[in-house]
């Protein structure tokens, strides 16, 4: 892993080159692949360090022993999980799978509670970040209620939709789910969320193909 490949995400914001080198010196940073599907972190265990995905990405899921799935989350290159857990020490309420071949790094973030071990000149940037980070994750989780929240199929696709077309301050745009994990993301069954897309490309409210939508 090179410094270059982190120097522009958020974790490291504010540090030069110089920063980022002790940091990751004394988080140990280690590296690690994964094959598309197999699980980076599992619930019921607990979670020491945080991750970074390099390359690829992961989705953050809720499954229950009756093999229900929720998909709260889908991580990018460049984005963190895992860092509340991983500080608090808690057991993982949540399995993170790689949702394709991906590169991640991960940070032991709980040395940073070790004073004396730590370089005081990155440590206070570190914090921050990290503050700034978990913020956006709570207003990420939350925006999440405000789509599963209405009753029906339909409102629940142009609740999500809208909110696409409000953050990318376009009508046509692309989402990061394939057609399973947005059912899973909006809390619907694939099967009824098909026959409802269909249905509204026939009524003329939207355009679709794969995950490629236009807002009309």
């Amino acid at each position: 892993m090179r410094i270059s490949d982190i120097q522009g995400s958020r974790l490291f914001s504010g540090m030069s080159e110089e920063e980022i080198s002790k940091c990751l010196s004394d988080l140990d940073a280690k590296n690690r692949s994964y094959k598309k599907g197999e699980l980076v972190l599992n619930a019921g265990e607990r979670a020491y360090s945080l991750g970074m995905v390099i390359t690829g990405s992961v989705t953050i899921e809720s499954n229950d022993v009756w093999g229900n799935c929720t998909v709260l989350s889908l991580i990018g290159p460049g984005d963190y999980f895992a860092e509340t857990y991983a500080l608090l020490n808690e057991v993982m309420l949540v399995d993170v799978r790689a949702n394709e071949d991906s590169s991640i790094v991960f940070f032991n973030i709980r040395s940073i509670m070790s004073i004396n071990k730590m370089s005081s000149s990155w440590k206070e940037k570190l914090l921050k970040n990290i503050l700034i980070i978990s913020a956006r994750k709570n207003l990420m989780l939350s925006q999440r209620s405000f789509y599963t929240s209405p009753k029906s199929c339909r409102a629940r696709l142009l609740s999500y939709l809208n909110a696409v077309a409000l953050k990318t301050g376009k009508n046509e745009f692309d989402i990061p789910f394939n057609r399973q994990q947005l059912a899973d993301y909006l809390n619907l069954e694939r099967t009824n969320m098909s026959k409802e897309l269909s249905r509204m490309q026939d009524e003329g409210i939207i355009r679709y193909r794969m995950n490629h939508f236009k807002l009309l």
